[in-house]
């Protein structure tokens, strides 16, 4: 580490002085330097896989739905519980976790510890279907949750860190992108993993799905190792580069929530409302598509997990728009109105799903590359942490309390009326996003300027803030100026001062 300081510190000289000495430090390869854009891009990957594993294992459910419900024999009340375990230690916890990573455990610790609980929450969960033992089942996917969505904070506080202004939505399209490749992994090969190893062992049953879960797990030991891989890297910029990484410079408080703006409760509410119509829906869809669309197992795999599919891809593409164009909040109206059309395709047409899902994935894509960002626009930096922990913690309540209504609708009223009540939650959506477009409006907010006018303003402050430093360090030469100098008999009487004192002293 001594010797990469030196060829920091070589390679700076290097670059003012035209050409260092023979002896001089070399500098570190692109690769190994923090400051250059491929050591970033690395740090990126790295930051991309370490939510991998989660999004993995997060719907080994749904792409298990059926199995899981033979297997173990629960309705599907019992089953989305499945996914309620998984979000209720996050009602409290997620946005702790913003708070630990900023005050407690720092960034890169932090991350490691919300790792090593997704590991052990998944290998819990594969326990209890080996064990026949549903409550162990749940109770790993509660170990599992208060890893998992502590795991986005942290993954989120990362990317802040690294990557500032514009490249921000093209980095949380990246992140949302491999995270969605996960999702859309697990819909298509779980089950294939299940017939293989249904036909190793020659039945079906718990133990079939518990290997085939625990198999499943090698993902988070795979984020795991990420994770730890990011620390080490994040820990060398921070001695190299003489600055802190994953810290704050204010001590927040709890309090802090109650100083939040209307901006951003609007955007929380958009964010649960939004969500609690997407992953729920996803988690049920496998034999949605079975049941109504008269789908094959494998058909309606696929066509599940074409959201994750479409996302993908697109999520870097909306990222790289929504940075060079601006114009947030008008990018989630039209996100909330697509996937609202989405539904009521669904729910009162039978035209081919295809569609629906295709505008839906879209539309998903769209609204996470630009709604997440903007928590960024409206809060200090110091709160990031909390703020998106918080944004974590009440999507989560929302998600609990949706998913166990949705089982209990699907149970006793069937598919069409869990649709309408879908579509109502994105209503309640659109009207949050048209509250936030006034709200912005009306008190001068910056949520919906182009990308040209925010750059542009961002210039103006930095200019005025160099003018300020300018005029500081004129008036200090100006008041040295004015002290009178010291003539030859004011320094004389100043050391003999100086003279009498000691010899006062040593009497």
């Amino acid at each position: 580490m001594a010797e990469e300081e030196r060829a920091l510190l070589g390679s700076a000289g290097g670059d003012g002085g035209g050409g260092g000495s023979p002896g001089s430090p070399r500098a570190l390869p692109a690769v190994c330097d923090p400051r250059r854009l491929p050591h970033r891009l690395l740090v990126l990957a790295l930051m991309c896989f370490l939510g991998f594993g989660s999004y993995f294992c997060y719907d080994n459910p749904a792409a298990l739905q059926t199995q899981v419900q033979r297997d173990m024999m629960v309705n599907t009340a019992q089953f989305m519980a499945l996914y309620a375990w998984y979000s209720w230690p996050n009602v409290v916890l997620c946005f702790f976790g913003g708070f630990l990573i900023d005050r407690v455990f720092g960034i890169r610790l932090g991350t490691i510890v919300f790792s090593v609980l997704v590991c052990v929450g998944q290998v819990i969960f594969a326990l209890g279907a080996l064990l026949n033992t549903f409550w162990v089942m749940d109770m790993g996917r509660f170990i599992f949750g208060i890893g998992g969505e502590s795991l986005a904070v942290a993954q989120n506080t990362y990317a802040v860190s690294w990557f500032k202004g514009k490249e921000l939505n093209l980095v949380f399209g990246l992140q949302l992108s491999m995270a969605r490749i996960g999702s859309t992994v697990n819909m298509n090969i779980m089950g294939w993993i299940y017939s293989r190893v249904r036909d190793l062992l020659g039945y079906t049953g718990p133990s079939t799905l518990g290997l085939t879960l625990m198999i499943g797990g090698v993902t988070c030991l795979f984020s795991l190792t990420c994770a730890l891989i990011l620390a080490y890297l994040d820990k060398r910029a921070e001695k190299l580069l003489c600055k802190e990484q994953g810290k704050t410079g204010e001590v927040i408080k709890l309090t802090d929530v109650k100083d939040f703006s209307l901006s951003l409760w609007l955007i929380f509410v958009i964010c649960v409302c939004y969500y609690a119509a997407i992953f729920p829906f996803i988690g049920l869809g496998k034999v949605f598509f079975i049941e109504k669309f008269k789908f094959s197992s494998e058909e309606a795999s696929a066509i599940n997990s074409i959201v994750y599919i479409i996302s993908a891809p697109m999520s870097p593409v909306f990222g790289l728009l929504v940075d060079k164009l601006g114009k947030n909040i008008i990018w989630v109206l039209c996100a909330v109105i697509t996937t609202l059309a989405s539904h009521i395709m669904l729910a009162f047409t039978f035209w081919n799903p295809w569609i629906a899902m295709c505008l839906l994935g879209v539309a998903y894509s769209l609204l996470a590359c630009a709604l997440w960002p903007m928590v960024a626009f409206v809060v200090p930096e110091h709160q990031l942490g909390t703020a998106y922990g918080f944004m974590q913690s009440i999507q989560n309540l929302g998600l609990a309390i949706i998913a166990i209504a949705a089982g209990m609708i699907l149970d006793t009223r069937g598919y069409l009326f869990l649709e309408v009540f879908f579509s109502a939650c994105v209503c309640l959506s659109l009207i949050a996003v048209v509250m936030l477009y006034f709200v912005n409006h009306l008190t001068g907010g910056d949520l919906n300027w182009s990308a040209k006018k925010r750059e542009k303003l961002q210039k103006v402050a930095a200019t005025e803030m160099e003018e300020q430093e300018r005029l500081r360090c004129q008036n200090e030469d100006d008041l040295a100026k004015l002290q009178p100098k010291a003539d030859d008999f004011s320094l004389r009487n100043k050391y003999l001062s100086k003279l009498g004192a000691q010899m006062l002293v040593t009497k």
